[in-house]
C-alpha cells in the first residue's frame, strides 16, 4: 500500500483520504446487564463483527473486547439470533466511525478533533503506522479517553488480517 500526502497531525497513515465527512453512529440499543454489559444486540442472519459494530455504533475493537470469551478470532462464530455485549460501563465508546476507501488516521483526527494519543488510547489495536485500519472497521473517535482493560491482540490482529486484502479496493 502506497503513502499519500498526510491530512493533519504527523503519524504515517496507509494511502486514504476521504473527501467529505461521514456522518459519526450514536448508539441506539437497548441496555443489557447482564455480566456489566450496558448494551446489547441481536445477532441476524449474515451479520459479521464489523456490520455489527457500524449497525449499533460500537467499535470494532470494543465488540471484540467485550465479548472475547465468545466470539472467534476471526469472527466466523456469529449465531443468528444470539446476544453479543457492545460495551461495558465507563469504557463503552458510541462515538464511531467506519472506515472508508482513501481514509486516513491523520485525517479522522482532523475530522473529528481528536489527539494521536486519543486516536491510539481508544483504538489500541492500531498499529503505530496506522498500517492496519482496514475498509469497514469501526473507531472509535470520541475525545473523551476510555481506559480499556488489557485485551487479546492476537485476535484482533487475525480479524484484522482477514479484512487487510479489502483495504486496496
Amino acid at each position: 500500500m502506497g503513502m499519500q500526502a498526510d491530512h493533519g497531525p504527523s503519524r504515517a497513515s496507509p494511502t486514504f483520504a476521504h473527501p467529505l465527512p461521514i456522518p459519526i453512529f450514536y448508539a441506539t440499543v437497548a441496555l443489557a446487564a447482564a455480566d456489566g454489559c450496558t448494551r446489547s444486540a441481536m445477532v441476524e442472519a449474515g451479520d459479521t463483527c464489523d456490520k455489527i459494530s457500524h449497525k449499533f455504533g460500537a467499535s470494532t475493537f470494543q465488540l471484540a473486547l467485550v465479548n472475547e470469551a465468545s466470539i472467534a478470532e476471526n469472527c466466523d462464530n456469529l449465531m443468528p439470533n444470539s446476544t453479543v455485549c457492545l460495551g461495558h460501563a465507563g469504557t463503552d465508546c458510541t462515538k464511531v466511525y467506519t472506515v472508508q476507501p482513501n481514509d486516513t488516521c491523520a485525517w479522522i483526527q482532523s475530522v473529528y478533533g481528536i489527539s494521536n494519543e486519543t486516536l491510539w488510547s481508544n483504538n489500541p489495536q492500531i498499529d503505530a503506522t496506522c498500517s492496519n485500519v482496514y475498509v469497514n472497521e469501526v473507531l472509535c473517535v470520541d475525545t473523551e479517553t476510555f481506559a480499556y482493560p488489557s485485551f487479546n491482540r492476537t485476535q484482533y490482529e487475525t480479524m484484522a488480517y482477514t479484512y487487510l486484502p479489502w483495504c486496496d479496493e
